[in-house]
């Protein structure tokens, strides 16, 4: 059997979360992981669910270093249908998605929409790079997100590995540099 993805190391899982500081709070006891670097909004533009055109998404986000996996947590702030409310209906929270990194972006995504794996969300970010989830519940019981290669995104993740190395536990959640 042929793999759909050229390369298949997960960078990040991602919990979606009711209450942003109460998560990071939570998974801080629960784990000793810190810092969580973000916690902003966010506006995912140019969405398209389902392959149709829809409202932007409007989140709040952090990442965190636990080892060599990044761990994400977002609170859906808008209400509109989307991959996140898909899964998470309600305010309801649990784990939503593995993150890979993407050789060939559109060739990878549409591989895995050829063997049955509808987009469920595709955006534009703020900073120009197109990011989809794609459905895999039926087979993985979550949602898989593919990026395309972006120097950005490497160093965000790149950021938040130092920050763990050098946390002094004092602040838990910080704002991205």
């Amino acid at each position: 059997m042929t793999p759909i993805m050229n390369r298949t190391s997960i960078i990040q899982n991602c919990y979606i979360v009711r209450d942003l500081e109460q998560a990071c709070a939570r998974m801080n006891k629960l784990y000793g992981i810190g810092p969580f670097l973000g916690g902003g909004n966010g506006v995912l533009n140019e969405h398209y669910y389902r392959g149709q055109k829809a409202d932007p998404i409007e989140i709040r986000g952090v990442f965190v270093q636990s080892g060599d996996l990044n761990i994400e947590l977002v609170q859906l702030v808008s209400k509109g249908p989307c991959a996140f409310s898909d899964m998470f209906p309600n305010g309801k929270e649990g784990f939503h998605h593995v993150a890979f990194f993407c050789d060939d972006y559109e060739a990878e995504r549409d591989a895995f929409v050829a063997a049955g794996y509808p987009v469920a969300s595709e955006f534009t970010v703020g900073f120009g790079a197109k990011i989809c989830y794609v459905d895999a519940r039926d087979s993985l019981g979550h949602m898989l997100e593919l990026y395309p290669e972006s120097d950005i995104i490497r160093g965000m993740y790149e950021q938040t590995r130092r920050a763990a190395e050098t946390w002094d536990g004092k602040e838990l959640i910080i704002p991205w540099a």
